[in-house]
């Protein structure tokens, strides 16, 4: 019997929504079952869909014994993810695709580990100290004098260190400026026996941060360049166009020692292109996440010569933006030299970046090899390419880039990825037109359906969004951050549980609330459709605005339309059986995999950064917006399966249950965020500086003095998990900001004052450093323009940081710093980060201050702080007693400085 010949007593028997007389009983008919025909390829539409609705029925689909089995959809939809992911972890962890053949041209990672232990066996290597400026100079230049003797004849091999002083800008954490005396950088010109008017040059850095053997940032990369120059030095193959080797030694002086080249040196003018070798994490592979400004030859360079490639126009876009909080090399070379490039970076295993634990048995031989015949390849492309000498003539356009598991990689100019993009968009607009634009009396019920659940979407979406927001603050304000940090699975269970149950609970609420009169089929196609349209909004968004990634959104459009064209007729005819559900998700495979792709890089690049990015942020909110959106992502295609299970019922409870049980864990602090495993190291940065401060007023005279270890948790977690080790280090120590003093009257190293607004000052004996800071006002002038100029001297250590503010009714309006115009760090002070070389000279500049209206409490106040980063006279008694009282989770970083305010 048919069910359009139930009676109503029949139905009458199901009760809130339950079955109660068995598989055959309907829903019962709580909107009028329209009686025209709706468009006709809709799944399980057309006259048969009519029919089903005009007798009350709830469609063939609906709980009838040809329905999707809940579990088996869940499980098969879950072992498809992983195995996606599985997919994505292989491709990672194959970093080397074809090894070495041993041919004497080919990059020897052996001989460049050898470089790399060498240098990091030095030790920390801080600007101006004698293991970086003499160290390690001598043994660079050891090297290349080893290499310059092993050379065929055809190459020549030029050497010089350079030893500049400049000053320059940038609106880099919030804007400053910075100053350099006698710097050091070793350049290395290897060119043809004849000469070349041209150049390529490869950039990487020695020096490190402080307390930091930097075997990853960068000693790896300047240890492949030196293994480069020697394969390129001993070829027989001759270049058309030179190679500049630039071993700088100030890049974590914030790009002092490229600048320096770039500006001064005589062989910058030669350089038409540029690759930089960076890191933000320890070994892996280096991925290409910046090149241009525009210039497609370069990207073209990449992808013809690499041999394991690792590169994505996402990467650039993202960087760019500035959402993570960093710069290299490649904006000096952008902004100052007017030069392209490509910018490279290790990204793997960040949670070591800039620590102690960021040493060369950490990085991984295959990684060393892969970096080594990447740039190689690409260097020698560059060097005997015909572009570079005329690179003016190829430099418009911007290139839609990625690679494809590493395997290869795609690149097209991006005026043609426009064109397909909207090609894309004009397919979905012809698909969707022809259901939404057919006559009214086929289309009315269609249309209304689509937009409602277009609504019913975005409204699952911004919930899931909230629900996960809500999670998170809570978590942030019990003193519970970062639980996932070290356990990153334990994110996944909170907030991606909680994301997807909530996306599912909502649709489901739709299906049996709202669509009760409509078949399974119809359903779930109509939220495909709807899916379809709104990926196409995004890549409509995108492409309009210009942003080369709208790639992303094109595959995601592209390959589920072509998808749901081949399985249209065998879904209409059979339903969701395994031939179906089959072809479906291999049409999705694409799409999906390179999500996972991109995800995989996400996370491995913001969780370190979410562990050193202050304590204004909350990680956990930044985390779960993240999770939030790739679940809408991951589960976009997927949502038409919610409506062609029989029931969701066993998927929620799971999920909620996840949920909340490791809801509860985290609130009962089971997951300690750190960890001091020496295989997989995650530690808490701690920075410690033992100070002296010293406020003079505007008379001179001393009004303040008091001298303490100041510190900095640098991440949101403060200093909650240190004090039960350390009582003394408690919120009755916390800091109070100094209104009248610039930066709140504390020893900033860089003006990030404003990511890290939580401190704690540990009172202690004053520092007496053997070589004290000295500064001191040189003259005050009135010029005949109306203003106010004061010079100073300073002379101290290699690190010193300058701060004015100028008091109410003055102005700063020029000084002898950058390009003369004064630069306001975020919050309108003026910071000026300083260093030099050995043997520098004292440090003397001036300001010009314009007074408007003179006031009682001077017209600017100037403060310098001294930080000694290297030697003996970085260390204090108390600072290494209490450095021994830290944890082993924990890397504390640990100097002495002097700080001294003046009014004038």
């Amino acid at each position: 019997m048919e069910r359009g010949s139930e009676s109503a007593t029949v139905r009458r028997h199901r009760v809130g929504g339950e079955r109660r007389d068995g598989p055959a009983a309907a829903r019962p008919s709580e909107r009028a079952a329209p009686q025209q025909e709706p468009p006709g390829d809709a799944l399980g539409g057309g006259r048969e869909r009519t029919r089903k609705r005009s007798a009350g029925g709830s469609g063939e689909h609906r709980g009838g014994p040809r329905g999707l089995s809940e579990a088996r959809a869940a499980l098969l939809l879950a072992l498809y993810l992983l195995a996606l992911r599985a997919l994505v972890q292989l491709s990672l962890r194959q970093l080397v695709l074809r090894g070495p053949t041993g041919r004497p041209g080919d990059f020897d990672a052996r001989r460049a580990r050898d470089y790399l232990e060498h240098i990091t066996s030095i030790g920390p290597r801080t600007t101006g100290s004698p293991e970086n400026e003499i160290l390690t100079v001598h043994y660079l230049l050891e090297e290349i004098k080893l290499i310059e003797t092993q050379s065929n004849h055809l190459h020549k091999i030029s050497v010089d260190v350079q030893r500049p002083t400049g000053s320059f800008s940038i609106d880099f954490l919030g804007g400053f400026t910075s100053y350099y005396d006698n710097i050091t950088n070793v350049v290395v010109k290897l060119e043809p026996r004849a000469g070349a008017q041209h150049a390529v040059l490869a950039n990487c850095h020695f020096d490190s941060v402080a307390n930091s053997p930097g075997a990853s940032d960068d000693a790896v990369s300047c240890s492949v360049m030196l293994e480069i120059l020697r394969v390129l030095a001993t070829s027989p193959e001759a270049l058309q166009h030179a190679v500049i080797f630039l071993f700088n030694g100030a890049e974590e002086n914030v790009l002092q020692a490229s600048h320096g080249f770039i500006t001064q040196h005589p062989w910058a003018n030669s350089v038409r292109a540029f690759i930089n070798l960076e890191a933000a994490g320890v070994g892996g592979k280096e991925l290409v996440f910046q090149t241009g400004p525009e210039n497609p030859w370069l990207v073209q360079a990449y992808v013809s010569a690499a041999k394991h490639p690792f590169a994505s126009v996402v990467a650039q876009e993202v960087f760019q933006s500035g959402i993570i909080p960093s710069d290299t090399d490649f904006r000096i070379y952008r902004d100052f030299g007017n030069i392209p490039g490509i910018d490279l970076a290790f990204i793997e295993n960040g949670y070591i970046y800039h620590t102690k634990y960021d040493t060369a048995d950490r990085i991984l031989t295959d990684s060393i090899q892969r970096a080594g015949d990447n740039i190689l390849a690409v260097l020698k492309y560059l060097a005997t390419s015909d572009i570079v000498a005329a690179s003016s003539e190829y430099q418009h356009g911007n290139v839609v880039f990625f690679d494809v598991l590493g395997l290869f990689v795609v690149a097209y100019p991006s005026r043609m990825g426009s064109i397909i993009n909207y090609m894309v968009v004009m397919a979905v607009v012809f698909y969707l037109g022809r259901k939404l634009l057919q006559p009214k009396r086929k289309t009315a019920n269609y249309t209304k359906d689509f937009f409602c659940g277009l609504g019913i979407t975005l409204i699952s979406w911004f919930t899931s969004l909230v629900t996960v927001l809500i999670i998170a603050v809570f978590i942030s304000l019990i003193g519970q951050s970062l639980s996932w940090y070290n356990h990153f699975y334990v994110s996944v269970c909170l907030y991606g549980t909680a994301a997807i149950a909530k996306i599912i609970l909502i649709h489901t609420l739709a299906k049996r609330f709202y669509y009760v009169n409509a078949s399974d089929q119809y359903l779930g196609e109509l939220f495909f459709d709807i899916l379809l349209f709104v990926h196409c909004g995004f890549l409509v968004a995108f492409t309009y605005r210009g942003l080369c990634s709208a790639f992303i959104n094109a595959v995601w459009v592209a390959f589920p339309l072509l998808t749901k064209l081949c399985v249209h007729k065998d879904f209409k005819q059979h339903g969701a059986r395994g031939k179906f559900i089959a072809f479906y998700l291999l049409g999705m495979f694409v799409p999906y995999l390179y999500a996972l792709y991109l995800i995989w890089a996400v996370f491995e690049m913001f969780t370190p950064i979410l562990g050193r990015s202050g304590s204004e942020i909350p990680p956990d909110v930044v985390l779960a917006s993240i999770l939030a959106g790739c679940t809408m992502i991951l589960s976009s295609y997927f949502i038409n399966f919610i409506y062609l299970v029989k029931s969701t019922r066993k998927t929620l409870l799971t999920l909620a249950g996840v949920s909340a049980i490791t809801f509860l864990l985290v609130c009962c602090g089971t997951f300690f965020p750190y960890s001091s495993n020496p295989d997989s190291p995650k530690p808490k940065r701690v920075f410690l500086q033992h100070t002296t401060r010293t406020f003079h007023g505007l008379d001179g005279n001393v009004v303040k003095q008091d001298s303490g270890i100041w510190i900095n948790g640098f991440d949101y977690t403060g200093m909650s998990h240190i004090t039960p080790h350390i009582p003394e280090i408690n919120d009755t120590i916390r800091t109070n900001c100094e209104e009248n003093a610039p930066f709140c009257g504390f020893p900033w190293y860089l003006p990030v004052h404003f990511l890290n607004r939580k401190s704690w000052y540990l009172p202690a004996p004053e520092v007496s450093p053997r070589d004290p800071a000295h500064f001191r006002l040189v003259s005050k002038e009135q010029t005949p323009w109306d203003s106010v100029k004061l010079t100073f001297e300073a002379k101290g250590p290699t690190h010193m940081s300058f701060y004015v503010r100028t008091h109410k009714g003055s102005t700063l309006s020029q000084w002898s710093l950058g390009n003369g115009t004064p630069v306001t760090s975020k919050g309108g002070d003026y910071f000026v980060f300083y260093s030099h070389g050995l043997q520098a000279s004292a440090w003397q500049f001036w300001i010009e201050v314009q007074v408007l209206e003179e006031q009682p409490e001077g017209m600017v106040t100037v403060a310098t702080a001294a930080h000694y980063l290297s030697g003996e006279e970085k260390r204090s008694s108390q600072l290494d007693a209490l450095k021994e009282k830290f944890p082993d989770w924990t890397f504390p970083s640990a100097w002495v400085c002097t700080y001294k305010l003046f009014v004038f």
